[in-house]
């Protein structure tokens, strides 16, 4: 079921996203090539907890950690661990908070140190069709609509949007209905309306589309091993247009 939240619950979830974009935005700053995972992830924690909120996705599902860090082939849903980052890897960071009753999610890419042209290319391909994603999330559109543009956008630059994995609504719980895929039809699916909240998440890869699990048993990954890329934002769905949560 759909939940749809007034606007005093959106200003809400815009004020827990804005905390979460500044830890981002923190979290960011922090890769660099010698730096662990698994630091980054104590980070993350320690700058939730800072803002008196909690992480969403630790315990969830049994996840054993606050921050989602997914390197190169890997996806999503990484496990932090001591891996030290390095000259050129692609780095995924997926976080969300839950404050004052209700989760924000969002997720960036990141090259660590000077990365190759084809890194830089995937990346700018990535978000630059989130933001796509985002300029069809309006009152009287579907979510075909927003899948479309993001496919149609990705695959004419040369790489594939992930069909397993998707969006999904946000609110109360982390994962909430509807599913919001990277794929579609103009005109297909469930019509948006005022006053829903999804979170709109291309995952592009370089090569096949199809995953595999990672290695650390928690995440995601290319089943051929291809470079991935992955960025998201939790959207409200207002009169006014697209409205970013996750945005300082």
């Amino acid at each position: 079921m759909i939940t749809i939240k007034n606007e005093e619950e959106i200003k809400t979830m815009q004020e827990g996203g804005r905390i979460l974009a500044k830890i981002m935005e923190k979290l960011e700053k922090m890769v660099k090539p010698g730096i662990t995972t698994k630091e980054l992830d104590r980070a993350a924690e320690a700058l939730i907890l800072s803002y008196r909120a909690t992480p969403s996705f630790k315990g969830y599902l049994e996840f054993p950690n606050s921050l989602c860090t997914s390197i190169n082939e890997n996806i999503v849903h990484g496990l932090p661990s001591e891996y030290i980052l390095k000259e050129g890897d692609l780095l995924k960071l997926d976080l969300g908070i839950l404050y004052k009753g209700f989760h924000t999610d969002m997720a960036v890419s990141l090259g660590v140190g000077r990365v190759s042209s084809f890194v830089k290319k995937i990346i700018n391909v990535a978000q630059k069709s989130l933001a796509l994603g985002i300029k069809r999330a309006k009152v009287g559109n579907t979510l075909g609509d927003i899948g479309f543009a993001i496919q149609h956008f990705v695959e004419g630059r040369g790489f594939f949007v992930i069909r397993d994995l998707c969006g999904h609504g946000i609110g109360k719980s982390i994962h909430e209905d509807p599913q919001v895929l990277n794929f579609g039809k103009k005109g297909d699916g469930i019509k948006l309306s005022e006053g829903m909240v999804i979170c709109i998440e291309p995952m592009v890869t370089a090569g096949d589309y199809n995953l595999r699990k990672s290695d650390d048993g928690y995440g995601y990954a290319t089943r051929d091993n291809s470079l991935s890329a992955h960025f998201e934002h939790t959207v409200a769905i207002t009169k006014r247009g697209p409205l970013i949560l996750t945005s300082t």
